[in-house]
């Protein structure tokens, strides 16, 4: 008679490893938090001061989060990065003498009868393919084991494979890892040998701590020895958060990576991932570095950074850009900047050549807001019990204020002066009237100060912002605007991170 052999006994417990999904971080995101600028009085402080700021990496943030159906940390919302990741159709210079145009407009604010918005836009000029400069470029990529995440290391590789096909077959690039140790993964190497490079960026894996001090070391090293005189010298770094081994004292980065700026090589920084994003510390060492902050989190915003404004992530056309206002106490009694909190300056820092500020690269747009009390209008300050009463003002104050931009050209060390007026003549009596641009601009500020808090915006709601938007989207080539209005539409019914962590 035949018998089938009994089954096996089922295995012990952990006699086998069970299967787990990969380790991803979770509220382990830095932000550096800050208060809104308040309302200045004209009398006391007339002068306004700040450096240019053309980072977007906020934006792409809040756009990530909403996506998420979670709104977005107050926080991680910079104002001023919000309304510049839209490109404007200001007027550009008609020189290239003159790096940069000033365009200015007022007008009513929407959110506060009786007060005024004005807008002061910068425009750029493009340098042209055939004549910009030769660049040398070092990637600085992190490949530790957070970096594992679809959205992350394998949205780098596509990231850099994308932007080899927008560098010129002169320019040169190396390549720099770091996990637990940091190592050269290629010599700098001409983009004429793209499937060399591409090879290397394909090949990369993630594993390991995060060395990110000692990768930065060699990536300027690496820079150094390959400097363009006359061109451009950047490390780009692509990284999703913290450093972890080797210098971790964020002062310590900032002023290392300060003296490198001094010696012709600047630092630009993309950011990937959520759970471990160390926003301070990648603001701090691309304002310090001379570079830009962007946020990468789909490949379309890849395709945005890297490929439609690869000339204006590149190639700076001005650097220590300043600007300052100066307010005129006879047509405005109260100001306040919106945005720009990480980016104030003292009023002698105008001068001072020696104070670092914002870059302008290729072609970009620039753009500041300020919102005003008119003489009269519904101000934020009582007057003072025991201070000098001001005097009637004059009927006919001919201008609001005055704006002066101070920058240097990328290989110099002396600044230079724009000036304009800010006057009657950049004012319109309607919202409805204002330019397009501006309107649009508007809506995305008051959309930040929405997620800020609605400290300053009254009882302006989400649909007012749409409002704004739907009718000064104008022309979207690229769809940004159209992106915008869905993510207004997604906040007013996404959960805060409280609600969902319960």
């Amino acid at each position: 008679m035949n018998y089938l052999p009994a089954p096996p006994p089922p295995p012990a417990p952990g006699m086998y490893p069970q299967w787990s999904p990969p380790y991803h971080d979770v509220g382990r995101d830095k932000f550096t938090a800050t208060s809104e600028n308040p309302f200045k009085i004209v009398r006391e402080e007339p002068v306004s001061t700040f450096s240019i700021d053309v980072d977007t990496a906020s934006y792409s943030w809040v756009r990530a989060s909403l996506n998420q159906n979670v709104m977005p940390q107050p926080a991680s919302v910079r104002t001023e990065e919000l309304v510049n990741y839209f490109p404007y159709d200001y007027a550009g210079p008609k020189t290239t003498a003159q790096p940069f145009s000033t365009n200015v407009s007022v007008m009513p604010s929407p959110w506060s009868p009786g007060r005024k918005l004005v807008r002061i836009g910068i425009k750029g000029y493009s340098v042209q393919r055939a004549t910009r400069p030769r660049a040398n470029l070092v990637f600085l990529i992190d490949t530790s084991g957070s970096m594992q995440e679809p959205n992350k290391l394998p949205l780098v590789q596509q990231s850099l494979d994308m932007l080899l096909d927008e560098l010129d077959p002169r320019d040169t690039v190396a390549i720099v890892t770091y996990a637990g140790y940091a190592g050269t993964a290629l010599e700098p190497t001409p983009v004429s040998q793209k499937a060399k490079i591409r090879s290397i960026i394909e090949g990369l894996g993630a594993g390991g701590s995060t060395a990110g001090a000692e990768g930065i070391r060699q990536a300027y090293n690496l820079a150094e020895a390959n400097l363009e005189p006359n061109g451009v010298n950047r490390v780009i770094l692509a990284t999703d958060g913290d450093f972890n081994v080797g210098i971790t004292n964020q002062e310590e980065l900032k002023g290392y990576v300060e003296r490198e700026r001094g010696k012709g090589v600047f630092l630009s920084v993309l950011g990937f991932g959520m759970g471990n994003y160390n926003d301070a510390l990648m603001q701090t060492l691309a304002q310090n570095g001379n570079g830009t902050a962007a946020y990468i989190d789909t490949i379309s915003e890849a395709r945005k950074t890297l490929v439609e404004e690869s000339s204006s992530t590149l190639f700076p056309i001005a650097k220590d850009v300043k600007i300052q206002v100066e307010f005129n106490p006879q047509a405005v009694s109260e100001y306040r900047l919106i945005g720009y909190e990480t980016r104030l300056l003292n009023r002698d820092d105008f001068n001072n050549d020696k104070i670092d500020a914002g870059d302008v690269g290729s072609g970009q747009t620039v753009t500041a807001l300020y919102e005003v009390v008119p003489i009269g209008g519904p101000r934020a300050n009582d007057d003072l019990r025991y201070g000098a009463v001001a005097g009637a003002p004059r009927a006919a104050a001919a201008e609001f204020g005055y704006v002066k931009i101070r920058y240097k050209l990328p290989k110099s060390d002396t600044s230079r002066l724009i000036s304009t007026p800010i006057d009657r003549r950049s004012e319109v009596g309607s919202f409805a009237a204002a330019p397009q641009d501006a309107r649009f601009a508007v809506g995305v500020a008051a959309f930040a100060e929405l997620l800020r808090g609605g400290k300053h915006s009254g009882s302006f709601t989400y649909d007012d912002v749409l409002k704004i938007a739907l009718a000064s989207r104008g022309k979207d080539e690229f769809g940004y605007r159209n992106e915008f209005v869905q993510l207004v539409r997604a906040a007013k019914s996404a959960r805060t991170l409280a609600k969902l962590e319960r």
